[in-house]
């Protein structure tokens, strides 16, 4: 048995601890109500005599005493008002002269409680830029790569560079054909399988990029102002924008603002003419080369030290961005973000990023704007440029880490599976090393933010998360389920923590691979029987779970228990609160359950109803969670 002890003090930027503000969101001259949650001790004594707010005003530290707002058999809320001086505020809570402040006080910030003076790093933040569409947190996405999805006739020759396949051919994940291997997905073809997506439950269509360009995956633009003959045109993207927004789905595109492809019109006049306003939009040198990312000659860098560059592209009523916007784009998703106006010296990349905000507010204001970025990116979220991430650094790693079923790498990397570009196989960690991890990313950055990034098991640009949990690695369907257990774990987490789902199109079939390459593989249409039903059920069950409950999608976070093979949190909302409880296999005291105070879960708790996995015990006032492998999700 273990019993855990969920008494620390919390506090998240979620309605039930901070607000309520106006509906777009704090503005200078605000004054925030901000509450803290502070148990009380085993023994029923307080857990605190004092609770202390501090933030940093115009660079200074300025403090205010929270006053105590009510007592329950569970703790006591405390209330603080904060003042919105500046653009971006932090802050923090000393927790002090009760039983849960452990040496006599305590800091409470984004990244936890500690017992000593910790830097301003792991600060709550609020800010008056930082404003998230109100449609966001409510979705729940579906990444479709086009070419791979559906084909229809278009009646267009087959360009040069393309390799054109079959339908069930393998996909080439490595060597020089990787991009030119072409299959003959349409826009047409997506718009024919939205059936497919609102059996799932799913209510955002993410594309990868459309444009014209000169491989499978159109990240190397030839042009932003057509949609690519092969998948159709312009026309069938507004078809296919029609008939999602027909049936309630938004649609997201997918821009590359950090370079365009060596065929892209801009860079054939620039190169013509060392005179054209193009040249000025790419990194030459004198001798007539250029600068390309990541030294790939076909992708040549953008320069945005351009005025002309940032007109024609993404500022202002005339540019790329506004255009598709005007077409019915609900949003864009900016390909490699953390790298767009960064290089050398120059970082341009926080100018781009709120021009591009200041084009959809003027444009359209409730779209969204969402960068891919693979590692830390609190320093790039608080402003008024992206409103999210892809969520990889607080997401996707640390749940990899906990849930992988041992995939193969090994000396030599043979099945090429790595741990997201590190070239070493996954790790093996704890619950309690992933829920650091956790902690440690979200705590940088605005919780709108945290709230408007994407959750991904995985995408076009990783292997598949079923291979990762110890499925097959051939690039098929796992229909055997050798790694359903772990996979539909993952799938529970990813539906029911702060951000939003993001399913790429086959995860739901339990389609396997060990690359992102690989992990494009042609949607198996004809071959249903092929499928694997079971995973197909669960995630239509867990996306309809997520959208039924408020909690679920707007709620805060409150981590109960986090230890070796499990996993326990609360989402928190004034509509209702829902527990989650994921045990995974392992060694580390299997089938031992978890038991929790039930009053310091929620004051008054007299039942625990179950949404899914196994029952709960509620008796003399403690609630007993399962020890069997699963995911366990009760409504308080």
């Amino acid at each position: 048995m273990r019993r855990a002890a969920p008494r620390a003090p919390h506090h998240d930027g979620s309605p039930a601890y901070a607000g309520p503000v106006g509906p777009a969101g704090p503005s200078l001259g605000d004054r925030v109500p901000l509450r803290v949650r502070v148990p009380h001790a085993a023994d029923g004594s307080p857990g605190a005599r004092t609770v202390v707010l501090r933030s940093v005003r115009d660079g200074e530290p300025a403090v205010a005493e929270a006053t105590l707002e009510s007592s329950d058999e569970g703790g006591s809320w405390w209330r603080a008002e904060l003042d919105v001086v500046n653009p971006e505020t932090s802050y923090r809570f000393l927790v002090a002269g009760g039983a849960g402040s452990g040496s006599g006080y305590a800091w409470l910030n984004a990244s936890g409680v500690h017992d000593r003076d910790v830097t301003d790093a792991g600060d709550f933040r609020l800010s008056t830029r930082h404003r998230l569409p109100d449609w966001v947190p409510d979705q729940v996405g579906y990444q479709v790569f086009p070419d791979r999805f559906e084909r229809t006739e278009v009646g267009v020759p087959t360009p040069a560079w393309a390799q054109p396949a079959a339908w069930d051919d393998p996909v080439v994940h490595r060597g020089p054909d990787v991009p030119y291997q072409l299959y003959g997905g349409t826009l047409d073809g997506i718009a024919t399988r939205l059936d497919h997506l609102e059996r799932l439950g799913v209510t955002a269509l993410y594309l990868t990029p459309v444009f014209e360009a000169w491989s499978n995956h159109r990240y190397d633009a030839a042009s932003f102002d057509h949609v690519d003959p092969l998948l159709g045109g312009d026309a069938a993207l507004q078809r296919l924008l029609d008939a999602a927004h027909a049936r309630g789905l938004r649609v997201v595109g997918d821009l590359t603002t950090n370079h365009t492809g060596d065929h892209h019109d801009w860079f054939l006049k620039a190169q013509a003419d060392p005179a054209s306003p193009e040249r000025g939009f790419y990194r030459f040198r004198d001798d007539g080369s250029y600068e390309s990312w990541l030294g790939i000659d076909s992708l040549p860098k953008l320069d945005h030290g351009s005025a002309e560059l940032a007109r024609r592209l993404y500022d202002g009523d005339a540019s790329v961005v506004a255009r598709w916007l005007r077409a019915g784009l609900d949003g864009w998703r900016i390909d490699v973000a953390n790298m767009t106006g960064r290089m050398g010296a120059d970082d341009h990349a926080h100018r781009v990023a709120q021009a591009l905000r200041r084009t959809i507010d003027a444009v359209r204001p409730d779209a969204w704007l969402l960068a891919e970025h693979g590692h830390d990116a609190s320093l790039d979220l608080a402003g008024p440029g992206w409103h999210g991430t892809m969520d990889y650094s607080g997401f996707t790693r640390p749940v990899w880490c906990w849930l992988n079923g041992g995939a193969p790498g090994g000396p030599g990397r043979e099945h090429g599976l790595n741990w997201l570009g590190l070239p070493v196989d996954v790790p093996v960690l704890r619950a309690e090393q992933a829920v650091a991890t956790m902690r440690e990313v979200h705590a940088a950055a605005p919780w709108t933010a945290w709230t408007g990034s994407t959750l991904h098991l995985d995408s076009h640009d990783t292997p598949r998360f079923r291979t990762v949990a110890g499925g097959g690695t051939d690039g098929w369907v796992d229909a055997a389920g050798t790694g359903r257990e772990r996979h539909l774990l993952g799938l529970a987490l990813q539906m029911t923590l702060p951000g939003v789902p993001v399913v790429f199109a086959g995860d739901e079939l339990g389609l396997t691979a060990v690359d992102g390459e690989h992990a494009r593989t042609p949607m198996p249409w004809g071959r249903e029987s092929e499928w694997d039903g079971q995973t197909l059920a669960a995630y239509a069950d867990w996306v309809r779970l997520r959208r039924e409950h408020t909690a679920l999608r707007r709620g805060g976070l409150r981590w109960l228990h986090a230890e070796g093979d499990v996993l326990t949190f609360v989402r928190e909302h004034p509509d209702g609160s829902v527990l989650v409880h994921v045990v995974r296999p392992g060694a580390d005291t299997p089938g031992a359950p978890v038991r929790l105070p039930a009053a310091a879960l929620q004051p008054g708790l007299r039942a625990a109803t179950t949404l899914a996995g196994a029952p709960a015990d509620l008796r003399d006032g403690v609630l007993t969670l399962p020890g069997e492998v699963g995911a366990h999700v009760y409504a308080l």
